[in-house]
């Protein structure tokens, strides 16, 4: 179950904030210590029973705003590898002169782009058909945003040099923030177990389906009945 918990409530306790790789900190992550702490029925959220229900149900927007941000953050991160880039001058030239520059920047580029589009579709397909008919797209942009951020940025930290890592830029905060994002709503690996494409998950394929000694059959949603003989053949 769901409660709010008042700061003022006898037996709270805020035992201390928790920075994140020394630079987040004072913003809501903080360990907390309850100490026969007791609250009104009325300040419970919901019905009893239902505090992961509630938690859930945010997961899907949170998900998509977190990857609104990463990409937002990406495009920031290509920007400074850019200018850096084309102001740097190393071994007789600019460094996005050199063909491994404009490598790092296409592909960064390309990274972007895949996952703004496919962010896009998730929220299509969130708006048009609900959460719950989402969640296979939901849990890719998860994955993806934040792996596209994170390799942005560390392009852009490289091309920077030791300044990448210091606080001259801003390249270093926006990393500390990015690799949260691979953890926070859910780490990959369990996002990928959950939005995995399999049968059940994708609805591409009907829950029916038969086997037997000679062929094994699948019933395929607006196509019909495809047949898979034992030899590879496609009946």
């Amino acid at each position: 179950t769901m409660i709010l918990v008042p700061l003022d409530t006898p037996g709270f306790e805020l035992v201390r904030s928790l920075p994140v790789f020394n630079y987040i900190g004072e913003g809501g992550h903080a360990e907390v210590r309850y100490n026969d702490v007791r609250v009104p029925v009325t300040h419970r959220l919901g019905e009893e029973g239902s505090g992961f229900v509630i938690a859930q149900a945010r997961l899907g927007p949170g998900r998509i705003h977190h990857c609104m941000r990463s990409i937002g953050g990406a495009v920031r991160a290509l920007e400074l590898l850019w200018k850096r880039a084309a102001s740097r001058v190393a071994f007789g030239s600019r460094l996005i002169e050199k063909q491994t520059i404009q490598n790092w920047i296409a592909e960064s580029r390309m990274q972007i782009d895949a996952a703004r589009l496919l962010v896009l579709h998730a929220a299509w397909k969130m708006d048009v058909m609900g959460k719950k008919e989402a969640r296979q797209e939901i849990s890719m942009i998860k994955v993806m945003a934040a792996n596209a951020y994170l390799d942005v940025l560390d392009r852009a930290i490289q091309v920077h040099g030791a300044m990448g890592v210091t606080n001259d830029t801003p390249l270093a905060l926006m990393w500390s923030n990015a690799r949260t994002l691979r953890i926070v709503d859910g780490p990959d690996e369990v996002v990928k177990a959950l939005g995995k494409p399999s049968a059940r998950a994708s609805g591409w394929w009907k829950d029916e389906h038969q086997f037997d000694m000679e062929f094994r059959v699948w019933y395929y949603k607006g196509v019909g009945r495809v047949i898979f003989h034992p030899d590879g053949r496609t009946v």
